[in-house]
């Protein structure tokens, strides 16, 4: 057996029913054989080994009081992964499905996306089986709160950064923020994603729409095309799905679907800014079903528990969330005309999906990639923070335009390298571990 074949089998041996980490790993630990044999000093020194055991796992209670005056318990977690670049960085996931397993990959996706930003930031991820769905502001509030009495213990501005993921966005982060800032007396960048008036930055709930669309743009670019009239099928209709769309339209693309847990629609004469910002409302502020899009605009179709890979298309944004597409998906964008996916969700398409991709020749974007634009402005907030300043619009976007594009250089250029041109996963997945393995042999057996 390989160096690599050992390690994971013994990922699988330690993880036992954790299958979104072991395919997680899975997908890097497959990408490293040729670095390996060109670097021996990193299986002399375990790295594999290591860089797959988080640093910390923290897991605790979480007691609160709905509006009926009853008690609630959940769960909380906090993976602190990997801290070999910098303090952990990662977001936090409020949702029925979290358990340990789905927060171990995604804090281990973290390790290598944070690495490719360019960035000095470690990996980390955590959340809680608490649903905000349905719940009051006054219950959301008495959980963050809760919630935040326990992380606060283990998070600061140079430990462990939390941001927003599925389930957290403004309302909850300002909850967490102003129990820590209660706590522990002090004003400090120890969240990302907070509201602009209290230490936030602009681009933020726009960054990992915007930054997948980019890399899809930098993808085009390397066969002398663009996103002009090009016909965009997304997945979701969330913060991602949304700036996503608003994004390509800038572009002069067109988006023609979106979806949520109860279906899709399509809508073949794009949705516009005006249908896009009924959207926004419909789900930011009343909190609704993509059904009702399909009820108020004339000539949408609604695709009832279907998501939204059989449309024709150019470029696929899949940004709802894990293993949304299948082998069989896969091959039916393909079929269906579809040459570009920059994938805005974490890990969307199954490995039979994902090799669907490469055989076909598919400019193909993996989400620790194409969707790292999120958490670079993450970064670029907390920069703010530390410098106590507030860039412009521009000069954020500016900012994550150029690491957009930096990233694609280095996937590029590693799959280059390394004998597998135009293979993103690959160039992803090397040149993220590279920085992160040299940084873990600088600093000794830690």
């Amino acid at each position: 057996m390989s160096y690599t074949s050992d390690v994971l089998e013994l990922v699988k041996k330690r993880n036992p029913a954790e299958p979104e980490f072991h395919q997680a790993v899975s997908e890097v630990l497959e990408s490293l054989d040729p670095v390996l044999s060109k670097h021996p000093e990193y299986e002399e020194n375990c790295i594999l080994e290591r860089l797959c055991e988080p640093e910390r796992v923290l897991m605790f209670r979480v007691p609160w009081v709905d509006d009926k005056g009853k008690f609630q318990v959940n769960r909380g977690f906090r993976i602190e992964f990997c801290s070999a670049i910098g303090p952990y960085k990662g977001g936090l996931r409020f949702h029925p499905t979290v358990y340990l397993g789905i927060l171990k990959f995604l804090a281990f996706e973290q390790v290598f996306k944070n690495s490719l930003t360019t960035l000095p930031m470690g990996g980390g991820k955590g959340g809680s089986d608490f649903d905000p769905k349905g719940k009051s502001d006054n219950e959301v509030m008495s959980f963050c709160q809760s919630f935040m009495t326990e992380l606060s213990r283990h998070i600061g501005a140079n430990t462990d950064v939390p941001a927003g993921d599925i389930g957290v966005g403004g309302r909850e982060i300002g909850f967490m923020f102003g129990q820590y800032k209660r706590l522990r007396n002090e004003f400090t960048g120890v969240l990302t994603g907070k509201a602009l008036n209290w230490g936030g930055s602009l681009i933020r709930p726009e960054a990992t729409g915007y930054g997948a669309v980019y890399f899809a743009q930098n993808m085009l670019a390397t066969r002398d095309d663009s996103m002009e009239g090009k016909v965009c099928t997304v997945s979701g209709s969330g913060n991602v799905a949304q700036y996503t769309i608003e994004k390509v339209n800038e572009l002069g693309g067109k988006c023609v679907s979106l979806s949520d847990s109860a279906g899709s629609i399509f809508d073949p004469d794009g949705i516009d800014a005006d249908k896009l910002a009924y959207v926004m409302d419909l789900k930011n502020v009343q909190r609704g079903r993509i059904k009702e899009y399909a009820d108020k605009f004339k000539g949408v179709q609604y695709l009832e528990g279907k998501r939204p890979w059989n449309i024709e298309c150019d470029c696929a944004f899949p940004s709802a969330t894990q293993n949304e597409i299948s082998k069989a998906d896969a091959e039916s964008l393909v079929k269906n005309g579809c040459k570009v996916v920059s994938e805005g969700a974490n890990m969307p398409t199954e490995p039979d999906g994902v090799e669907v991709f490469l055989e076909k020749g598919i400019l193909y974007g993996p989400g620790k990639a194409a969707n790292a634009g999120g958490v670079a402005v993450s970064g670029l907030e907390m920069a703010q923070n530390a410098q106590h300043t507030n860039w412009t619009r521009e000069e954020v976007d500016g900012r994550l335009q150029d690491i957009m594009k930096a990233i694609h250089t280095q996937a590029y250029d590693a799959a280059q390298e390394y004998g597998s041109p135009g293979n993103y996963v690959l160039g992803a997945n090397i040149a993220g571990f590279i920085k992160i393995a040299d940084a873990m042999l600088d600093q000794g057996l830690v």
